[in-house]
């Protein structure tokens, strides 16, 4: 299928270049030595394509948080990320998407899916009862409601969980607030300062953790668990040829919540208008 194109999800330096990521297809041809793909598998490659394979993390399958450090799938000097015609990466990091799940709604789990999908497994959000709180909605806050159990409320000491996916800069000690003692406040957005005050998180006993995407056991249970129970985020799907005018539209937030772009038939459609007279 292809990439997604997004924009300051987590007010990254401004680049001259959209660089693809959360890429899907299927496998076109697998090496000698692989085994667990065959060709025509359903796949996703996410935001890392390699890590050092040897320290505590990478054991463990957290390989996103490498000792080493991970080689990004989309940072324009090792790797061209997703617009291109195929991707040669090592086993260890790519993704089984089930069959039964259309590939242009499993893109946008590779990076927004499983930055809430892990921070709602790790502090156990899925707890029968608990009750979750989102703040900026946009392409990973939207995949925490349609992926989450019982979401928000506005009373004072209402919540368990908040997911604060909101990239601009704003107060937090309103939605603390919100929280019951011992609550979980989860940062997967990034605005350039977050300001609150330490005695409410005292008070509170309040945990605040942040959460990028995970490892390859979560990701795949992620889409097990999607597949399973018919969850699809919201896209747009385009053309390449659309980029351009999709990236105006992202700056003024006018897309709900992720633009797909389906590089093969883009591609496929290219080579028709060439080939015609």
């Amino acid at each position: 299928m292809g990439p997604t194109l997004y924009h300051d999800d987590y007010n990254m330096p401004k680049l001259f270049i959209d660089l693809g990521h959360e890429i899907t297809g299927k496998i076109q041809e697998v090496g000698a030595n692989v085994t667990r793909f065959k060709v025509g598998d359903h796949v996703g490659l996410g935001s890392y394509v390699n890590s050092c394979r040897d320290c505590e993390y990478c054991n463990q399958f957290p390989e996103y948080h490498c000792a080493r450090g991970v080689t990004l799938a989309h940072n324009g000097v090792d790797t061209e990320g997703g617009y291109s015609t195929f991707t040669v990466v090592h086993e260890r990091y790519v993704f089984k998407i089930p069959d039964n799940y259309p590939l242009e709604f499993a893109a946008p789990l590779l990076c927004a899916g499983v930055c809430v999908y892990a921070p709602m497994k790790e502090h156990k959000m899925d707890r029968a009862g608990k009750s979750l709180g989102v703040i900026g909605l946009g392409g990973l806050a939207h995949m925490a409601v349609r992926l989450n159990w019982q979401v928000l409320g506005t009373i004072v000491k209402s919540l368990d969980f908040i997911i604060d996916a909101a990239a601009e800069d704003h107060p937090l000690d309103p939605y603390i607030l919100l929280l019951k003692a011992k609550g979980v406040y989860v940062v997967v957005g990034a605005p350039d300062e977050m300001k609150f005050s330490p005695l409410y998180i005292i008070l509170g006993r309040t945990t605040i953790a942040g959460f990028a995407v995970d490892g390859t056991k979560i990701t795949e249970e992620m889409f097990e668990f999607c597949a399973e129970n018919k969850i699809y985020p919201m896209i747009e799907t385009i053309p390449i040829q659309y980029a351009a005018e999709a990236h105006d539209r992202l700056l003024k937030k006018d897309v709900k919540f992720r633009f797909v772009i389906d590089i093969e038939k883009s591609l496929n459609d290219s080579v028709l208008q060439k080939e015609t007279p």
